[in-house]
């Protein structure tokens, strides 16, 4: 399920607690105004006040969210909405977390480090690929997009977008917090994996129809194409890939689209097969259950006769339920025990809404929680 300065640690003290009262109150009267919930000309801060003092370690299960339209990520109880935010920079997007509960977060200006469990910034790491102009907002901003872990925690990886070019997979060694290799990838990389082994990367190029495999000890760099649908249209089609999940059986990628067709990607061979699906709906984030249970979100319609937003269930044997949404969603995170599934209302495009829906995978109940502001990326802590 994805960004150049190094700010001190953040502090939990009274200044804190006069920032948070602050921020309240103007997003009390931005909200008594009327404020649009289209992406502003510059970004929003999450205003929480912490329902979980700082010096209280944060609860497991709880989950972390990236604040697409605003420079925050914010720490969500699944069952009572945000408990407390922290500043990591413009327009984060994917975000993941080590075993040492540190998150890094990519955003326009960076790649931020928070801990979790103390829910403080750790700073910024800046991005060796530099963006001309500043920092901006929307789907289509320079910067971080998806981001991964190596297995053993050492390495980040994060796919940065270099608009009207092609994108850099960026090597961030996490003891130094330095950037210590590049390579090249796809355009527009909005998802990042690693290979259960940690021997590959795989950034998936949206406007280049491909993944790019990346050997970790070499940095060579593999184009393999994922188009199911052909790549006529080039930059204007819709049926590109998007998020991308590795199978546990067999280390192949699984990448879905439009609810019709999912590309099973073979990173060795580079060869693809195809396999039906069911939503009929536009596609983008997935995540995949240790026993192989794919989630993909349906974010919506982009033609006449597609169907509306909707979470596919779809079992190892191919098998699929279909959990109707109600608006758009973006990604997809689920629960250490597998029953839930949590599911980000910020969608790159236009639609979005500041919330998760929380789906029981067993009956396919489903309730909404407030979370953050246009959240995109989403980890279970």
């Amino acid at each position: 399920m994805s960004t150049d300065t190094h700010p001190g640690p953040g502090g939990k003290g009274p200044r804190h607690a006069l920032a948070v009262l602050s921020l309240a109150l103007l997003t009390t009267l931005t909200a008594c105004a009327g404020a649009a919930e289209s992406a502003p000309e510059h970004p929003r801060t999450a205003s929480v006040t912490p329902s979980v003092p700082a010096a209280t370690p944060t609860p497991s299960g709880t989950l972390l969210v990236a604040d697409f339209d605003a420079d925050t990520v914010t720490f969500v109880d699944p069952a009572k909405g945000p408990v407390d935010s922290v500043e990591v920079g413009t327009a984060p997007y994917g975000l993941v977390v080590g075993a040492d509960g540190r998150a890094w977060v990519a955003t326009a200006e960076g790649v931020a480090v928070v801990d979790t469990r103390t829910r403080e910034s750790l700073g910024r790491i800046a991005y060796a690929t530099k963006a001309e102009g500043p920092a901006e907002m929307g789907e289509y901003r320079a910067g971080g997009m998806g981001i991964a872990l190596s297995p053993d925690g050492t390495r980040v990886y994060v796919g940065v977008n270099v608009p009207d070019a092609k994108g850099v997979l960026e090597v961030v060694d996490t003891a130094t917090r330095k950037v210590v290799d590049t390579v090249g990838v796809g355009r527009r990389p909005f998802d990042v994996d690693v290979s259960a082994d940690g021997r590959e990367v795989y950034a998936t190029g949206h406007d280049s129809y491909d993944v790019t495999a990346v050997a970790t000890d070499t940095l060579r760099a593999r184009r393999l194409e994922v188009a199911p649908y052909g790549t006529e249209g080039g930059l204007g089609s819709w049926l590109k890939p998007h998020y991308a999940a590795v199978r546990p059986s067999d280390g192949r990628l699984l990448l879905p689209f439009e609810g019709e067709r999912l590309a099973v990607l073979d990173p060795r061979t580079g060869r693809v097969t195809v396999e039906p699906m069911t939503a009929n709906t536009h596609q983008h984030g997935t995540t995949i259950t240790p026993d192989g249970t794919l989630l993909v979100v349906g974010t919506g319609p982009i033609g006449g006769d597609d169907e509306d937003a909707s979470l596919t269930v779809r079992a190892p044997d191919g098998s699929e339920r279909v959990v109707p949404l109600d608006g758009p969603h973006e990604d997809v995170a689920v629960s250490r025990d597998g029953r839930t599934a949590y599911v980000t209302g910020g969608f790159t495009r236009e639609g979005s809404w500041d919330g998760i829906t929380v789906v029981n995978l067993g009956d396919g109940t489903k309730r909404k929680v407030a979370a953050g502001v246009r959240p995109l990326g989403v980890v279970v802590l």
